[in-house]
């Protein structure tokens, strides 16, 4: 396990994360450096999906919410967990959210394995 800084401890584990933008569309992600979630980190969205969604005048005050869904302390359990979160609430869906994988087929989504399936 790694060490953790004994003067600014990290509040939170690794954890999966959903921003919500103002147009109401999400993006799923995870964090899980060094030493765990950090409040600084937002997430590796892609800025040019966010930047064709909104004019100038509207980036120029723009206020983002972002809300921690789960925590864990295995990795391999985030990662596991993040897919899940993004196939459940249709993040890679483009009318719905900013996620682009798993890749979104327009069919119903298997959120246990991350796979899709048809109906």
């Amino acid at each position: 396990m790694t060490e953790v800084d004994p003067i600014f401890p990290r509040l939170f584990m690794y954890v999966v994360y959903k921003i919500t933008f103002p147009n109401g569309k999400i993006y799923v992600g995870k964090d899980y450096g060094r030493d765990g979630h950090t409040v600084r980190y937002f997430g590796s969205w892609d800025w040019r999906l966010i930047e064709n969604d909104f004019s100038k005048e509207q980036l120029m005050d723009f206020t983002i919410r972002r809300e921690i869904l789960y925590e864990s302390s295995d990795k391999a359990d985030i990662s596991r967990k993040e897919v899940a979160e993004i196939v459940r609430l249709d993040a890679n869906n483009p009318e719905k959210g900013y996620n682009r994988w798993p890749k979104f087929r327009g069919v119903a989504q298997d959120p246990g394995l991350g796979a899709l399936k048809h109906n």
